[in-house]
């Protein structure tokens, strides 16, 4: 039987479990590690070729720690990319117009192609880690824009407006903005000139 002298002395020398604010404050040094690390990754090479472990390398991290929060390279990506697309979700509905509500809608879903377009000039690489083939079709960013390019169909009387939501957001898929930006070599102002047509053909007329 152990006298209780003992049993005291062998439970101090049990490591006492970390409090949960020094975990807390561990989990989001390691997040910022990983973000950041995963950002410069991203930048530097093919985004679509980045692996966990280049990431977990790269921020000094175990890949079990890494994993906790993010299952593949494209979540990171779209943890990265979520930042800069709430803020233009926020602009989209309490933003001054043409962005935001007020203004025609054409001219609204003009003045989203142009905040698009920059978002993607700014953040390809990251759009095109997180948004790759059909995955784009399965983030909440992407439900968002559909729901206001609904809305703004449906403003402008413009028949069929459902088949028309994914035809109008097809040019902001990264892929096709990086083929015309550095492949066909146009520029963002001529991609944004070319989509606002694109607008104001379809949201200004009746069918």
């Amino acid at each position: 039987m152990v006298d209780k002298k003992t049993e005291s002395r062998s439970l101090e020398a049990i490591p006492a479990a970390p409090e949960p604010s020094r975990l807390r404050a561990d989990a989001a040094r390691n997040r910022a590690r990983v973000l950041q690390a995963a950002e410069r990754l991203f930048a530097a090479e093919d985004p679509r070729q980045v692996t966990m472990g280049d990431i977990a390398r790269a921020a000094g991290v175990g890949r079990a720690t890494l994993y906790r929060s993010y299952p593949t390279p494209a979540s990171v990506a779209t943890a990265l990319l979520d930042e800069h697309e709430r803020r233009l979700q926020e602009n989209l509905v309490r933003g001054d117009p043409p962005l935001g509500p007020g203004a025609a809608p054409a001219d609204r879903l003009a003045a989203f192609y142009a905040a698009m377009t920059g978002l993607l000039e700014r953040h390809l690489p990251l759009a095109l880690g997180a948004e790759t083939g059909s995955a784009r079709f399965r983030t909440g960013a992407y439900g968002f824009w559909r729901v206001h390019v609904r809305t703004l169909l449906i403003e402008a009387g413009t028949s069929g407006a459902d088949h028309m939501i994914d035809v109008l957001l097809a040019p902001l898929a990264p892929e096709l903005f990086q083929y015309r930006r550095h492949e066909l070599g146009h520029s963002t102002e001529e991609i944004t000139a070319s989509l606002e047509k694109l607008a104001h053909q379809v949201l200004t007329e009746r069918n």
